[in-house]
């Protein structure tokens, strides 16, 4: 794996494994395609001075990313990852998901988990509370590629949006796994790790991946009606693995 030094780093790599996916017809490329997104918005969002913090936003947007690429590696290699990850990844190997549930379950683990940790890593050595201005304005740059997704996706399976309107199942699970929930839940996560001993640290770190490993079970396994539904979109999914990657990328 290439070093990491820039965000401009993350953006090469993320493209590194997006590259493979498309080669390789594999899953995983769905969520790196995602959040190749997010980190060009984050990356414009630095240069246009959007963040208070630009250089620690640039921290943390490493920080934050390493995890998910060590992880990815680390899975590719047959070594230990996180519980959390360890669900969304072995899911690629798997025919019945659809291009949703692989994104959702990412950003379960990337969101719930690894953006806690970054949040705290990058604030050593001063308040925490001194990062929440530039934290939810990386929360409004995700939300702004909510509807994004949302397009992406209709064109995977053009039916998708009316199932999700007039099915409340389904939609009630989205709404369950929304990113502001999230996204608060990662907030509180960094403060608890921020005020942590340090000999204390791992242990809340572990406990938080087994309950985030919990929720990715529900976004695998979400229920028989859930099941049924997404096997329709499944089946009515258009194109290969490699040409929603692809979708998923413009």
């Amino acid at each position: 794996m290439k070093p990491i030094h820039t965000i401009d780093d993350v953006i090469a790599i993320l493209q590194d494994i997006i590259d493979t996916s498309i080669q390789e017809k594999n899953p995983l490329g769905y969520f790196a395609a995602l959040y190749q997104k997010v980190t060009i918005k984050v990356k414009e969002g630095i240069h246009n001075g959007f963040f208070e913090d630009g250089p620690r936003m640039e921290k943390l947007d490493i920080i934050f990313a390493k995890r998910y690429i060590d992880a990815y590696y680390s899975f590719t290699q047959n070594k230990v990852v996180t519980q959390s990850w360890e669900k969304a990844f072995l899911l690629s190997k798997k025919f019945w998901p659809i291009v949703l549930q692989h994104l959702l379950i990412g950003m379960n683990a990337h969101i719930n988990l690894d953006l806690g940790i970054a949040a705290a890593e990058v604030s050593k050595g001063a308040p925490i509370e001194n990062l929440k201005g530039d934290f939810d304005k990386i929360n409004s740059v995700l939300s702004s590629l909510v509807l994004d997704v949302e397009n992406d996706l209709a064109k995977i399976y053009p039916f998708l949006r009316k199932i999700l309107k007039y099915t409340r199942d389904v939609d009630n699970f989205l709404v369950d796994f929304s990113m502001e929930i999230a996204r608060n839940g990662a907030w509180d996560f960094a403060v608890q790790l921020s005020n942590s001993q340090e000999n204390n640290v791992n242990e809340v770190i572990n406990e938080r991946d087994i309950s985030v490993a919990k929720t990715a079970t529900l976004i695998s396994k979400p229920g028989i009606i859930a099941n049924i539904i997404f096997g329709i979109i499944r089946l009515g999914e258009k194109g290969s693995v490699s040409k929603k990657i692809k979708d998923l990328m413009d």
